[in-house]
């Protein structure tokens, strides 16, 4: 079997690990479906790009939620406006749950739930849409107001983490993918 890449053709056995990595990487990001869009098109086996473990994640196959050495960080803001010394503590949390593990939990923010909920049902309203219509605002442009992608280091990361991201810098991401439609 050959695979072709920019009309050439290179036997599967000659292609390089790294060849057939980027050639999958690009053919993922031009999707622009993400990585729902790979569920919502029945995927039946995970692309190599998002296995972990030859990099030396997901080491251990045991591994569970609930075992030993699996704790999600939990950063805690209680005191961050009134203790200068607590805040030190809590700006030291969060340097090291984002160094160690990438993300961390926060408790005591003082959002209320009623708007957590509602975001959390906008991110499923707008992942719930048609793929053409998320497609829009698929883009690695950081200009851009609404984002929509697949890893933001898709290219450097070693490997992919699996969820799809979105961001909007003005504010109420639903409401600004509305305005927009």
């Amino acid at each position: 079997m050959a695979v072709s890449d920019q009309n050439e053709s290179i036997p599967a056995e000659n292609e390089s690990k790294y060849d057939r990595r980027n050639r999958e990487l690009r053919a993922f990001d031009e999707t622009k479906a993400g990585v729902k869009g790979l569920v919502d098109a029945g995927i039946e086996k995970v692309s190599s790009i998002f296995n972990c473990t030859e990099f030396g994640f997901n080491a251990d196959p045991n591994a569970t939620p609930d075992g030993p050495g699996f704790s999600i960080p939990i950063v805690d803001l209680d005191g961050i406006h009134t203790d200068p010394a607590r805040r030190s503590e809590i700006v030291r949390q969060v340097q090291d749950a984002s160094e160690g593990w990438g993300f961390f939990k926060v408790i005591n923010h003082g959002i209320p739930s009623s708007v957590l909920e509602e975001t959390i049902d906008g991110i499923r309203r707008f992942h719930e849409q048609d793929t053409e219509v998320k497609k829009r605002f698929n883009t690695r442009d950081l200009r851009s107001k609404v984002i929509y992608m697949s890893n933001f280091d898709l290219y450097e990361a070693l490997a992919l983490i699996g969820p799809d991201h979105w961001f909007s810098v003005e504010g109420a991401l639903w409401k600004t993918i509305t305005d927009m439609k």
